[in-house]
């Protein structure tokens, strides 16, 4: 690949601006709709289902969150495990080439959490015929109703055997989830249907431009960023990530910067480093903000980590996030008619700063229909 030539070498606030442009928090954007939004960034983290909501509106403003759910049900992107096995937001018509390139480290992982549950390839076998059986003929089932004809079919599911068996589907793309639905008691709970009839047309991609797709389209809506946080990301070995890369050399440049060398869209190189990181935003805590990249550290000081993963147990907190930076958490509690938001700060922040923060919050609020109250922790 070329090397950019100028400038020679970029800043830390240069990263940042690039890469809050990328991921699109950077200000105006072309993009329109749920499915150019999930195109662009490749795949979305969704394993929470709210996060994965704003995440979408928080790219998509003036949209609520009954638009992205409509335009969910009008299959702009759906939910699966085509990474690492964990949910994310794909564009539907990839969704089976993504799977495919992406599922070995997953399943070859799986094989150790089956023994532990007691779960044997035939239980596998007579759980997917199952639950093809009740799926086939464009039905969508909860999952308690996917797990009772798991249950019909003689198969036992404490624990978490059943939540292994319906993720298996997924992840082998036998099954995918569709939006959620309302439940008798007011609450909402996941759906499943068939891929191949939920999203039948899907895109048929050899391996090595499945390779170079992915790596675009990582370093397109994420970069610059290291070989390294694109392996972290995707779950695939280095060898792979660098052949993807080799592959879309036309469309990705090898940058220098202050933290070594990082790639990016050569596209987002020639158009010049943007002159801010985008003001203020509130990403969710799933964001690909946070969960695109395995070195944090432009974002924010090791030191904030704590702040932001209590325990480094994976569970993100929300963020605060001025000019690219992590610079407070916060928190949702919803009542019946508001929103209330807990929003704490790592940093001294200014009046300025704090009525920023709460126009975006406001903002939250017209996407969810609810009235914002926000407090401010110290």
């Amino acid at each position: 690949m070329a090397t950019l030539s100028a400038p020679t070498v970029l800043s830390a606030d240069d990263v940042r601006a690039l890469r809050m442009r990328a991921l699109l928090l950077g200000g105006d954007h072309p993009h329109q709709s749920v499915g150019e939004v999930v195109t662009w960034m490749g795949a979305m983290q969704a394993q929470d289902l709210a996060s994965g909501m704003w995440s979408l509106g928080i790219r998509l403003p003036g949209r609520t969150e009954d638009d992205i759910t409509q335009a969910l049900e009008n299959r702009e992107a759906l939910r699966t495990w085509p990474m690492r096995g964990t949910v994310h937001l794909v564009p539907s018509r990839d969704a089976r080439w993504m799977l495919d390139l992406m599922s070995a480290r997953p399943l070859a992982g799986a094989a150790g959490r089956r023994e532990y549950l007691g779960i044997t390839e035939d239980t596998v076998e007579r759980s997917n015929a199952a639950l093809e059986g009740a799926l086939r003929g464009g039905r969508r089932l909860s999952r308690s109703e996917c797990l009772q004809a798991v249950a019909d079919a003689g198969i036992a599911t404490p624990g978490q055997v059943g939540y292994h068996l319906l993720w298996y589907a997924s992840q082998v793309g036998i099954t995918c989830v569709t939006p959620s639905r309302e439940t008798a008691g007011g609450g909402k709970e996941q759906t499943f249907a068939l891929l191949d009839e939920w999203a039948p047309d899907q895109i048929t991609l050899e391996h090595d431009e499945a390779l170079a797709t992915i790596a675009l389209r990582y370093f397109r809506g994420r970069g610059p960023a290291t070989v390294k946080d694109f392996s972290r990301w995707t779950g695939l070995g280095v060898r792979d990530c660098r052949a993807g890369i080799a592959a879309a050399k036309k469309s990705l440049r090898i940058v220098e910067t202050e933290s070594g060398s990082m790639i990016a869209a050569a596209e987002a190189l020639d158009a010049g480093v943007p002159p801010s990181a985008g003001g203020h935003v509130v990403p969710p805590g799933f964001d690909e903000y946070m969960l695109g990249y395995g070195d944090r550290e432009a974002m924010l000081r090791p030191e904030e980590l704590q702040a932001v993963v209590p325990g480094r147990n994976g569970v993100f907190r929300a963020t605060l996030v001025r000019e690219g930076r992590v610079v407070g958490t916060w928190k949702r509690t919803l009542r019946t008619r508001t929103c209330v938001v807990e929003a704490a700060p790592l940093e001294p922040l200014d009046a300025p700063s704090r009525s920023a923060f709460e126009r975006e919050f406001a903002r939250y609020g017209e996407f969810l229909g609810r009235d914002v109250q926000v407090t401010w922790g110290e």
